[in-house]
C-alpha cells in the first residue's frame, strides 16, 4: 500500500454490475423508445428510489398500480423478474477486485439497492465474496448521496474518510463523498479505473 488509502469502497450498479430495467421490459415492448416512454410516464426512477430507501415493494407496487392501473402488470413485473434487470458483471471489474484484494486492501460495498432484491442477486456472482462488508441503502433506510449513509459506512469500517477511496458512477455521490473528505474516482470503465488507481494508490 503506497498511500494514505486503507480501504476501497465500491458502488454496485454501474460499477460492479450492469443494471438495466430495459433488459426486462424488452419482453413487454417492441421498441426501446416505448420502454423509455413507459419508465418516464410512471416516474420509475423516483418510485424505485423509495424501494432502495427501504419501502417494501408490496407497498410501492400498490401505490403506483393505483396511480397507473393500466400498467399494474408491468409494475409488478419489475419485482417479480428483477433478476432480468441485471445484465451481468461490468467487464474487467472482477479482475480488479481480485487484484486489490491480493494487494491487501479491504474492499466494501456501498449501494442504493432494495433489501428485498439484493439477496436474490448476490449469490449469482462470486465477486461479492471478495467484499469484507456492505452498507445497503434498503437495510439502513438511507440513500446516497445523503451524507448520513457515508457516515454509517465510516462507522462500520472504523476509518476516517481520508483513508477511504470511493468508486462510484454517480456525480452526486462523488460530490458528496469528496466534500466529506473521501478520495474519489468517478467510474467510467474498468480500463480507465485501472489507470486511475495507479495514481491514487
Amino acid at each position: 500500500m503506497n498511500s494514505n488509502i486503507k480501504v476501497i469502497i465500491f458502488d454496485f450498479g454501474g460499477v460492479l454490475l450492469n443494471w438495466d430495467p430495459h433488459q426486462l421490459y424488452r419482453r413487454y415492448f417492441n421498441q426501446p423508445q416505448q420502454i423509455d416512454q413507459f419508465l418516464v410516464e410512471i416516474n420509475f426512477t423516483a418510485w424505485n428510489t423509495e424501494q432502495d430507501r427501504g419501502r417494501p415493494f408490496a407497498e410501492g407496487i400498490t401505490l403506483l398500480s393505483n396511480q397507473f392501473p393500466q400498467y399494474g402488470h408491468l409494475i409488478r413485473a419489475y419485482y417479480d423478474h428483477f433478476e432480468e434487470t441485471i445484465v451481468g458483471p461490468i467487464p474487467g471489474m472482477t479482475d480488479i477486485l481480485r487484484e486489490l484484494k491480493q494487494a491487501g486492501y479491504p474492499l466494501y460495498g456501498l449501494s442504493n439497492w432494495s433489501a428485498e432484491t439484493y439477496p436474490r442477486v448476490k449469490f449469482k456472482y462470486d465477486f461479492f465474496k471478495l467484499l469484507d462488508g456492505i452498507v445497503l441503502s434498503g437495510e439502513v433506510k438511507l440513500n446516497k448521496p445523503d451524507p448520513a449513509i457515508f457516515e454509517l459506512m465510516l462507522q462500520k469500517i472504523g476509518r476516517e474518510a481520508s483513508e477511504c477511496l470511493l468508486i462510484d458512477d454517480s456525480d452526486a455521490n462523488i460530490r458528496t463523498a469528496k466534500g466529506m473528505g473521501f478520495a474519489v474516482i468517478r467510474f467510467q470503465s474498468a480500463e480507465k479505473l485501472r489507470e486511475e488507481l495507479k495514481i491514487v494508490l
